[in-house]
């Protein structure tokens, strides 16, 4: 009965990565730091974590990455400068970070890959169902992706990806899913193959960042040898617990099909921007004015 599973309160998110896509910035910056409008993208991340109920959260990180836990900790300089001037309203957006949840931290010393950044958060985990978060995919809050994946985990047991259907064309970026109607609109996950060759992707359902996953996953982790890359890939764990939904319940999918901004591709972090200033009251009005006098009147003189 699904009233016996254990309720998920933790999140790990993986924030190991060099982001090299984004060099020069992130020689010295996380790129998880980068700022979308004026809240680093990790934050936005952890902000949803939180409103699935999820209070625990815990950050893979590597070296260079102290920023991370400094934005999520107390700076008492600041707010006191901030008090005395009374600007309560930035106060506020400061102290906002250190009451989203309680923080934990833990380095992956070898860059291995994802599923060896998520094994690292075994210790912690233990033996309790967990989403996994990637700090470059940043789902909308108006679309509560991980809230309806944290309910089918509660109906169906077992693990739960998300998949969004892409053009044959992208298949090839993303892990892929092979998969079938199950009940309640879910799909059932048959297979997974780590970014396969155009033509040869079981379907056009690609893996996007958040997980739900089973604590079985790190035994299928721990002897999961290196794949793509020569990385420890966590589709290829999946793919084991797929074949086989004795290893910890079955995989299923859901399919996303709201906001989602990609912050770790230049061109779509970029757009991420443009589309959530324009949606902000306090910046949306003067800057959604700009921009239709730079598309129609700036904007063709580049072409």
């Amino acid at each position: 009965m699904t009233s016996a599973r254990p309720r998920i309160s933790k999140a790990v998110i993986p924030a190991a990565g060099l982001g090299t896509r984004f060099l020069p910035a992130t020689k010295a910056t996380p790129k998880e730091m980068l700022p979308v409008v004026d809240q680093p993208a990790i934050q936005y991340v952890v902000e949803e974590a939180t409103a699935a109920g999820l209070t625990d959260v815990l950050m893979v990180t590597g070296r260079n990455k102290r920023a991370l836990e400094d934005h999520f900790d107390r700076n008492y300089e600041l707010e006191d400068a901030l008090r005395r001037k009374g600007d309560s309203e930035r106060l506020a957006r400061v102290q906002q970070s250190t009451a989203l949840a309680t923080m934990h931290y833990v380095r992956q010393g070898d860059p291995k890959g994802l599923g060896h950044a998520v094994l690292c958060a075994e210790p912690h985990v233990g033996d309790q169902p967990f989403a996994v978060l990637l700090g470059d995919d940043l789902i909308d809050p108006r679309d509560p992706l991980l809230t309806e994946m944290i309910k089918v985990r509660e109906r169906h047991g077992g693990s739960v990806i998300a998949l969004m259907e892409v053009a044959p064309e992208q298949i090839h970026l993303y892990g892929c899913a092979a998969v079938e109607p199950a009940a309640d609109g879910v799909l059932r996950v048959t297979g997974l193959v780590e970014k396969p060759p155009s033509g040869e992707a079981p379907s056009s359902y690609a893996v996007i960042g958040r997980y739900v996953l089973d604590p079985v996953v790190f035994r299928v982790l721990a002897q999961t040898a290196p794949g793509r890359g020569g990385e420890i890939q966590i589709t290829d764990a999946l793919q084991a617990m797929a074949a086989d939904p004795g290893l910890g319940g079955p995989v299923h999918g859901v399919t996303f099909k709201g906001r989602r901004y990609d912050t770790g591709d230049r061109a779509d972090y970029l757009r991420s921007i443009v589309r959530l200033a324009c949606e902000r009251p306090d910046l949306g009005p003067e800057f959604r004015s700009w921009l239709r006098t730079y598309v129609a009147e700036e904007l063709p003189r580049l072409d």
